[in-house]
């Protein structure tokens, strides 16, 4: 897809569904109604105009801790218009995270929801704007703003990395990614249309919640469910069976919550035609119950930050479960040894290298980060990966948690799948512990369906249940019940913590 070199990302994603008349056709329906098309462009205009009024100038950034509702649409598509660079920051995080993250990217200020505000106190070096004060700024601005002139290769926005295993790090996007992740994934492998109502359990300060709820709705001409509250099986379920979205995105957390909750809704209350996950890998029996239960296939798919969305995926009509499918077009992988040899034998594990259109430029002042990941026109994913003789990818975790046990390698997910494909279990992670030799062997954390005690008949049931799945080797010496597993803000397990 060639994008013409004067490019303005929120020109576009705009423009277009004006020049298509759907003006007066709903985009967004929030926590506050609804708005239209016609309405969202006039929002972006006063958002862009709210912004040069503050005297905040080209390039420079903005950063937005707000709850998800069209004026955070608004807002961060204004900014684009505008030449300003808006920086989507996580909801969730502490005001030590937000104060790294605001000098770091040296925002000019910083847009925050009400309920917020607590986390912002004492930041004197940034200017902080209440959503309720934006709200008054809009109304009071100029309905009409002038776009500036960017180029495709202008630094449109960033995301922050989850930063679990160090700073989180600036990522730098440009105005040409957005559309082409749009036009690659939504339209070109789930078939993303006009009349689609979307709806993600992923929050647009996500790179997936990102074009999930914006970006993909935009591109095609789509409606929008948006959420602010924490996606729970109650909060989500009450979405799905009102404003009836045709396709959801979640993560494999959430659809194991959902499956174990007694109020999942009836598959007559739905109007769901496919979902989606990303995040982390599906286990095939997660997925399995999931479409069993709502006759809807379960898409299984990996993107990430530094790529924007996801590119490799399972297809509509095409899912092999326990992979995450075939490259998204436009993309190409490869996997890569540890002497940096490519691997072309099939089964073998590698990391997985993704070269694409949308990869980011760079870390924001973190030049060896940046040199290690970005590796001319191949970005290091950091996930071990296999590929079958049919060109299919099955997940092998992450480089660094991956174990070697009697010097083979065993991948933490596949027995975490095992594990959760039993019927007494609700989540699992595994990690590597040394045995009375220090030589590295499994142990499984687990928690419990709500009902099931945990006892050592429990622990020997699920090692046998292990036993019966996979080679011998690869079962858990150890498992420890827990109540919850520890996760970062945007839900990923975090191991490191259990491994200490």
């Amino acid at each position: 897809m060639e994008i013409p070199r004067e490019y303005n990302a929120a020109v576009d994603l705009i423009g277009r569904n004006l020049a298509a008349g759907r003006g007066g056709k709903t985009v967004f329906i929030d926590d506050s109604g609804s708005c239209t098309y016609a309405e969202l462009a006039e929002r972006v205009d006063r958002a862009a105009n709210v912004l040069l009024s503050m005297k905040i100038m080209r390039e420079e950034r903005i950063a937005i801790a707000m709850l998800d509702s069209a004026d955070w649409v608004a807002l961060f598509l204004g900014a684009i218009k505008a030449g300003i660079v808006p920086v989507a920051l996580n909801t969730l995080l502490t005001p030590k995270d937000y104060e790294y993250q605001l000098k770091d990217s040296r925002s000019k200020a910083v847009f925050v929801s009400d309920p917020l505000l607590k986390n912002f106190e004492n930041f004197a070096f940034t200017k902080i704007i209440s959503h309720g004060k934006f709200k008054e700024m809009l109304s009071a601005a100029s309905a009409k703003a002038d776009a500036a002139s960017t180029t495709r290769d202008d630094m449109c926005f960033w995301l922050y990395s989850s930063g679990s295993t160090g700073a989180p790090k600036g990522t730098v996007h440009l105005h040409s990614h957005l559309i082409l992740t749009a036009e690659l994934y939504a339209r070109g492998v789930l078939g993303m249309r006009e009349s689609d109502v979307v709806f993600s359990a992923a929050k647009l300060f996500f790179a997936y919640g990102l074009g999930n709820s914006m970006t993909f709705p935009l591109a095609v001409g789509a409606s929008t469910v948006l959420m602010a509250e924490r996606p729970t099986p109650d909060s989500v379920f009450k979405r799905l069976t009102e404003k009836k979205p045709t396709i959801f995105f979640g993560v494999p957390t959430l659809y194991a919550a959902m499956l174990a909750s007694p109020a999942f809704p009836d598959r007559k209350n739905l109007a769901l035609r496919t979902c989606i996950s990303a995040g982390e890998a599906l286990p095939p029996e997660l997925g399995k119950r999931f479409s069993e239960r709502t006759g809807v296939e379960l898409l299984d798919g990996i993107g990430s930050t530094e790529m924007l969305h996801i590119f490799l995926s399972n297809r509509p009509g095409d899912v092999r479960p326990g992979t995450t499918g075939k490259p998204v077009p436009g993309y190409q992988l490869r996997l890569v040894d540890d002497a940096g040899n490519v691997i072309t034998k099939p089964g073998e594990l590698g990391e997985l290298q993704i070269s694409g259109p949308t990869s980011a430029v760079m870390y924001w002042n973190q030049r060896e980060k940046t040199k290690n990941t970005f590796q001319g026109p191949w970005t290091r994913s950091g996930d071990k990966y296999s590929v079958d003789k049919d060109g299919y990818y099955a997940y092998g975790g992450r480089s660094d948690d991956m174990l070697k046990v009697s010097g083979i390698y065993v991948s933490p997910a596949e027995v975490e799948a095992v594990l959760v494909s039993h019927e007494a279990v609700l989540e699992a992670a595994v990690v590597g512990a040394e045995d009375e030799n220090k030589l590295v062997k499994p142990k499984a954390f687990v928690v419990l369906k709500s009902g099931n005690s945990p006892d050592e008949k429990l622990k020997v049931a699920l090692q046998q249940h292990v036993k019966s799945k996979l080679a011998p080797h690869k079962y858990p010496r150890w498992i420890e019940f827990m109540s919850e597993l520890p996760k970062t803000a945007t839900g990923k397990i975090q191991r490191f913590k259990l491994r200490a």
